[in-house]
């Protein structure tokens, strides 16, 4: 079993930075591909970046040149930059494994208004 727990998200204005963090449990964290993924109220939830083990990434159309994931093997930590940031960003996100296979976590909301 893999937990997640999510953090670091806060309430901001457009314009502004974040970095929410996620914290896997297990002692596989290493060999799993990484992902963040963010639900809107009454929308879906929807990939917005992802991590390989060797440290390529994809992002979501929507958040390129804004967003940046990165991973630190050594503390089971996903990291998500968050800069520019846009009314249409409010969301909880959650990470996970690219496919996400394991129990969701709580989520960290973030939320962009002036």
């Amino acid at each position: 079993q893999v937990d997640f727990v999510e953090f670091g998200g806060c309430f901001l204005q457009p314009g502004g930075s974040l970095r929410p963090s996620c914290v896997s449990s297990g002692s596989r964290f290493s060999i799993y591909n990484m992902a963040w993924y963010r639900q809107a109220s009454v929308k879906q939830r929807e990939l917005v970046a992802a991590v390989t083990t060797g440290g390529y990434t994809y992002y979501e159309e929507s958040v390129k040149s804004r967003f940046t994931i990165s991973r630190d093997n050594a503390k089971n930590t996903v990291h998500l930059q968050m800069s520019s940031l846009k009314a249409e960003d409010t969301a909880v996100y959650f990470c996970n494994n690219r496919g996400g296979d394991y129990d969701w976590g709580q989520g960290t909301q973030v939320t962009v208004s002036s």
